[in-house]
């Protein structure tokens, strides 16, 4: 048998392909699926299955992607609401490739069509998996969230289904089955999820707070309490996996622009997204623009943060670093990159177009201005259980996925220092507080991380 797992860390996303003889399953791929297809071609496989677990919310799936490249056919639970051909899969069917078997458990929860795959490698044992596939049923330390199709059914009803499908089904599994699920850390998929991206079920039942025992009601209510908000793009991605994504040889490619050109075209609307580091757009960066760093979350904060519908223009330290843009834009939805700036922002100063700094802050020189009384306003962009688990005494909680409408009532003069946890998400709130007409404004460097180490004031 041949495995592997793909993880893709700007989505938390893990994917995977197995193969045996001189077949190949492709199990929750992303959207750009070169790396299945290099994987297959390297060890003399022919990608013939692709699977879904689910429905995915918070990225584009790749399976029409492998389905025109490789004639593979997809596989959905039965259940799935697919607007496309889809094999259904149901309780106990099988694919067969050589010495591995697949066989699907149908298990909802996280959502109606939700299942897991068990793979038993038949040189090792014919009844005895060597592995379980979870998609976004069970994760490492946590377990899928059942809130995320909103009204369309009612999260009280897919906890229960989830508890079920945990307790009636995984956990009957023996304790050294290996799991590897569809989500790692940072993934809104779950609320408590690992680091780790595999373990095993005797680890999972052991440590994983939500597989304790517990009467089915204390599972649903604890499921249902005190969940974070999904991002604003989820019920769009999943709309768009459903009715089949557009092939990314369809998309046109990103045009390089002069300064001057970009400068026209944002005015006429378009959005200037600056994919540098935050050091970088602080020494300088085109008025107006969004500042979302690709060295961290950047697709998902992009999904949360941008209107499809809006055309962009991005800005990047290389034209690699434009590529790599728009293929991460594409992986949750956003194909409309009309183009870059050529050259980057040193064509811009060059051109003698104006290049505003913001002012980047240590934890140490916050201090100060606090007991020197010279800030306003410590806006403080974490999500709310971050908040909860401690921050400044004098900061405002402002989570930056409400931060544009939020800061609204704020005054346009006030002294303003934008706290997270390392400094990447305070950097893109001092670009949306720009684009709203705040003008004094810092990014504090380190975040809380920084203020912690530090030993400073903490309020909890």
């Amino acid at each position: 048998m041949h495995f592997r797992q793909f993880y893709l860390g700007c989505l938390a996303h893990a994917s995977y392909l197995i193969g045996s003889g001189a077949e190949a399953a492709v199990v929750d791929p992303q959207r750009d699926i070169d790396i299945y297809i290099e994987e297959a071609k390297a060890h003399s496989l022919v990608i013939k299955y692709v699977i879904e677990t689910h429905c995915h919310a918070d990225f584009i799936s790749g399976h029409h992607e492998l389905a025109s490249r490789t004639g593979a056919k997809i596989y959905f639970g039965a259940r799935a609401d697919a607007k496309f051909p889809f094999v259904p899969v149901h309780e106990g069917d099988e694919i067969d490739m050589a010495d591995v078997t697949l066989r699907f458990l149908e298990t909802p929860g996280h959502t109606p069509e939700s299942i897991s795959i068990l793979v038993f490698d038949r040189q090792k044992s014919s009844t005895v998996p060597e592995a379980v596939l979870t998609g976004d049923t069970m994760f490492i330390g946590d377990v899928g969230r059942p809130d995320l199709l909103g009204s369309r059914v009612p999260a009280t009803d897919l906890a229960r289904m989830l508890y079920q499908s945990l307790h009636a089904k995984l956990l009957t599994l023996p304790d050294d089955v290996k799991v590897f699920p569809a989500h790692g850390a940072g993934s809104m998929c779950g609320r408590n999820i690992s680091s780790d991206t595999s373990s095993t079920i005797g680890e999972q039942r052991r440590f994983n707070y939500a597989l304790q025992p517990m009467p089915e009601e204390a599972f649903v209510k604890m499921m249902t309490t005190d969940l974070p908000e999904p991002p604003s793009y989820f019920s769009r991605d999943a709309q768009i996996n459903l009715e089949g994504p557009a092939l990314l040889e369809d998309l046109p490619d990103a045009i390089a622009f002069s300064p001057e050109a970009v400068q026209k075209m944002q005015r006429g609307g378009h959005l200037i997204l600056d994919t540098r580091p935050s050091s970088q757009y602080g020494a300088g960066h085109i008025p107006g623009s969004l500042h979302i760093a690709l060295n961290g979350q950047f697709a998902s904060w992009a999904g949360s943060l941008i209107k499809p519908d809006i055309p962009l223009l991005v800005v990047a330290e290389e034209p690699e670093g434009v590529r790599e843009a728009q293929t991460r834009l594409a992986r949750v939805g956003l194909e409309r990159v009309s183009g870059y700036l050529k050259d980057g922002v040193i064509a811009w100063h060059m051109a003698n177009l104006p290049l505003p700094a913001m002012e980047q802050i240590s934890v140490e020189e916050l201090r100060q201005r606090i007991e020197e009384k010279s800030i306003d306003l410590i806006l403080d962009v974490r999500r709310p259980k971050e908040w909860e688990g401690g921050h400044i005494p004098q900061a405002t909680s402002m989570p930056l996925d409400h931060l544009a409408e939020a800061a609204s009532s704020l005054n346009r003069d006030a002294r303003i220092a934008a706290i997270c946890a390392s400094g990447y998400r305070s950097s893109v709130a001092t670009s949306l507080l720009e684009q709203l007409g705040f003008r004094k404004i810092s990014n504090v460097v380190g975040g809380m991380t920084a203020w912690n180490n530090a030993k400073l004031a903490f309020a909890s």
